[in-house]
């Protein structure tokens, strides 16, 4: 991702990356010899919340953890990736407060710790990274963690939990196929790798029926307290709020801040896994929750900022990370809905890594985008050329240009709709590295 200054735990991880590979090799032997070093920290932790899923575990993450700590309790939270700072990636938890991003020393020293525990032996830096999480949340007390996986289920580095609290499992879809399957009952098998035995488990929406069959057929095996969207948990709007609904009875709750229907369901399946977690809520903590819940990145609009004043006057401008089909799916239905409300052109800025789909993201959008720009990724070795974008977005049926920057994007744009047209609506996405760009340079990092 972006790093927008040097920090003592940059230059830490930097001295990783030198070392060891880039991206990820799905084993637990690696993590488990290197936590047993450091004192076996992952069975120190409060109770834990882990969220797999191939689309919304960041904002069932979020939503998580505005509703805990509008209960008054200390959360710590981890999330991967970051978007501008490795430091987003560590949320320590504070009573009687917000959690906050953990500090630029602490987690440099965490670091050194946990690289020399290692002794330099074949290892990813996600999971030295991972590592990191375990040894700060064993070593802040707070009254709960939520932590995120990243990737797949089984064997990723933060399935070294023995006991969640709950493990939650958001909607299904096709990504990351050379790792988890070409298949979505493979990718759902491999999801389900973080059930533990006995532990309750939450099973957000789910689009493929596939998905969820296993995901039910592999936690009644495993004897596991379920809770399934649509049939002991649901959401829907009614009369402008949130009606959520459970076998603990109903709550009539704001609709969420965060914006989408889609954010509905996974309002819906933070509320029912922090209750499968064994927390009390008040109706108060969860309208609370929903109002101030955050999540940068995601459906996240730019009113201020350096790039947002290149956009054409009065424009709206969004960013969001989602980066494939499924997410281009629902990203659009926001946008569709939008539109509904208040009549734009729609216009993408789209840079994407290698390793994803397209032809199948910009076909979620057509019928709805005017314009296409896209953009090289420079966060990353992996971006898509933008002419090959480009020619992508040409063959999914839109008229596409390449350009070198977002920069030089929003000025083309700012010269197409003059004074006299009506203020775009522009979406800049299709990679997190892409939307860690453009907040860092934007001057609005994620805190």
């Amino acid at each position: 991702m972006s790093t927008i200054n040097v920090t003592e735990a940059g230059q830490e991880i930097d001295k990783l990356l030198a070392l060891h590979p880039k991206g990820f090799d799905l084993s637990l032997d690696r993590i488990t010899r290197l936590l047993d070093r450091l004192g076996n920290p992952q069975d120190q932790l409060p109770p834990v919340i882990h969220v797999a899923g191939t689309n919304g575990k960041g904002s069932v993450t979020a939503f998580s953890r505005a509703i805990l700590e509008a209960s008054g309790l200390s959360v710590h939270v981890h999330t991967s990736p970051h978007l501008v700072n490795w430091h987003e990636r560590y949320r320590l938890g504070r009573k009687g407060a917000r959690g906050a991003l953990v500090g630029d020393a602490v987690l440099a020293d965490a670091v050194r710790r946990v690289a020399e525990a290692n002794a330099g032996e074949k290892i990813t830096v996600f999971e030295i990274l991972t590592a990191v999480t375990f040894v700060l949340f064993a070593e802040h007390p707070a009254d709960v963690a939520i932590i995120e996986v990243g990737l797949g289920g089984r064997f990723d580095a933060t399935n070294v939990i023995k006991t969640p609290a709950v493990s939650v499992i958001m909607p299904i879809s096709l990504d990351h196929q050379a790792y988890l399957g070409d298949r979505v009952e493979l990718i759902a098998a491999e999801k389900a790798g973080i059930m533990k035995r006995g532990c309750p488990v939450v099973i957000g929406h789910q689009e493929e029926d596939t998905a969820r069959d296993v995901l039910v057929s592999i936690a009644e095996r495993l004897s596991c307290p379920l809770a399934i969207y649509g049939q002991d948990f649901m959401a829907h709007e009614e009369y402008g709020r949130l009606v959520y609904q459970d076998e603990f009875g109903l709550a009539d709750l704001p609709l969420p801040r965060l914006p989408g229907r889609h954010q509905y369901g996974n309002a819906a399946a933070a509320i029912r896994a922090v209750k499968a977690a064994g927390f009390d809520l008040t109706d108060g903590a969860l309208e609370a929750g929903l109002v101030n819940v955050e999540w940068p990145g995601r459906l996240q609009r730019l009113t201020e900022g350096k790039l947002a004043s290149l956009g054409p006057k009065d424009a709206e401008i969004w960013v969001d990370g989602g980066h494939n089909p499924g997410a281009g799916q629902v990203i659009a239905e926001t946008m569709a809905n939008l539109e509904e409300r208040d009549p734009r052109p729609l216009v993408l800025i789209i840079g994407m890594i290698n390793t994803k789909d397209p032809i199948g993201y910009f076909n979620a959008f057509k019928g709805l985008a005017e314009q296409v720009f896209t953009v090289p990724i420079r966060a990353s070795d992996a971006g898509i050329d933008a002419v090959a974008l480009a020619d992508d977005a040409a063959s999914a049926g839109f008229e596409a240009g390449a350009v070198s920057t977002v920069a030089e994007a929003l000025g083309v744009i700012a010269g197409i709709f003059g004074n006299e047209s009506v203020p775009p609506r522009i979406l800049i996405g299709g990679s997190l590295y892409l939307v860690g760009d453009v907040l860092a340079d934007n001057g609005t990092p994620p805190r």
